[in-house]
């Protein structure tokens, strides 16, 4: 299933390796909100550590403007990884140039160093050969372990294997291992959750998943789409009228297999605060929008998830950042969390939700990639896994 050669398939053992990571974590005034991402990347660093490697660590933190931004530096996280790695993590102030080759070149083996943000060039997400030819410069191997980015060909991701043959790290082969599977070969009935607010971003993902799951469970804003495709008036709700044409097509092609909402949680404003009340499908009043899907909704989809052999859950069921409309995401997140299924929740809002919910450790694999994860869903190969080595 995963074809590509690992970090154990290679001598690490007095090499600099320059290992991209997926860094890109909140950052608050007392630093790191959220460390998920960077305990996932331990196992490599440790590995490489253990194994008498340099390593090299890159990533990128947010989206600044084409040029150095203080407030997405990746300082504040060399110093919370030194913390979990229980040992001194030097810092580069950039990713190439001067800078880093003087850090890069001083490095010993079982020392660690993390290279500022590589969206400090604009050149790293035009993926510039030149910036890929300086990054691998750094190195004598080079190693991907960020799954949250391998669907982008960017210079960090992809350009530098034309200079520095690639591998994957543990995190990256465990990811595609779970993702791969379950949409290659999962134990079945398969049955895919998919939530959220558009239609448009997961009209691939659907179309994919329509023909391999045994069930597509819609919840979230993406469902009103739907709705008015089947003739609801669904009033002041998220709506995608561009895109109503098309999940009218997704209904015809179903065959059953969509399972849309049964029940609906209405509000009379899009705030926290909001007057709510359950109606069944059906034509939303003036001035009222769907913030959740109903108990009965939830009572249904749970039915079908105790069923499941394998489930893939990516989006919110409604807007579970406001505690009264959060129920049907945490109804399901507590039926997929009591299934005896192998289940994955694929990135994004859904990771946040299960963690709220505290039934994370009774998920089979939480991925760190949301975009990477819908794109494995659809079926697409990921530029930065392509670019590796073959076992």
């Amino acid at each position: 299933m995963f074809n590509k050669k690992t970090i154990r398939d290679i001598d690490v053992n007095g090499k600099k390796v320059l290992v991209r990571v997926d860094f890109n974590v909140p950052l608050t005034e007392s630093g790191v909100g959220d460390d998920t991402r960077i305990r996932a990347a331990i196992p490599t660093i440790q590995y490489l550590l253990d194994h008498g490697a340099a390593v090299i660590l890159c990533s990128h933190l947010g989206r600044p403007k084409g040029g150095p931004d203080p407030k997405y530096s990746l300082k504040p996280v060399a110093d919370h990884l030194a913390e979990l790695l229980g040992q001194p993590v030097k810092f580069a102030p950039d990713c190439i140039g001067p800078a880093a080759e003087t850090e890069a070149s001083s490095l010993k083996p079982g020392e660690v160093l993390v290279l500022e943000n590589t969206r400090f060039h604009p050149e790293e997400e035009k993926n510039d050969l030149k910036m890929a030819e300086q990054l691998a410069s750094l190195a004598d191997l080079y190693v991907n372990d960020a799954f949250g980015t391998a669907h982008r060909a960017h210079a960090s991701t992809e350009g530098v294997t034309h200079f520095k043959p690639g591998v994957a790290g543990f995190l990256l082969e465990k990811e595609i291992k779970y993702l791969g599977q379950a949409v290659a070969d999962p134990k079945r009935p398969f049955v895919a959750i998919l939530g959220g607010a558009k239609i448009s971003d997961k009209i691939g993902v659907i179309n994919n998943l329509l023909n391999k799951a045994d069930a597509v469970l819609i919840g979230g804003g993406m469902a009103n789409t739907f709705l008015k495709a089947q003739g609801f008036a669904v009033a002041d709700s998220l709506v995608e009228d561009d895109s109503v044409p098309v999940a009218s097509d997704l209904l015809a092609k179903a065959q059953g297999k969509l399972h849309l909402p049964v029940d609906l949680v209405v509000a009379d404003k899009f705030e926290a605060d909001a007057a709510r009340k359950v109606l069944p499908v059906g034509n939303v009043p003036e001035g009222w929008r769907i913030l959740d899907i109903g108990p009965e909704t939830v009572r249904a989809f749970s039915e079908v998830i105790k069923t499941a052999g394998t489930v893939v859950w990516n989006g919110p069921m409604g807007v579970f950042e406001f505690p009264a409309f959060a129920e049907g995401t945490f109804g399901i997140a507590k039926a997929v969390a009591e299934s005896s299924a192998v289940s994955i929740i694929g990135g994004g809002e859904s990771v946040a939700a299960i963690q709220q919910s505290g039934l994370a450790e009774k998920i089979t694999h939480i991925s760190t990639g949301g975009g990477a994860s819908l794109e494995m869903l659809e079926g697409l190969e990921l530029p930065g896994v392509a670019a590796l080595q073959d076992k």
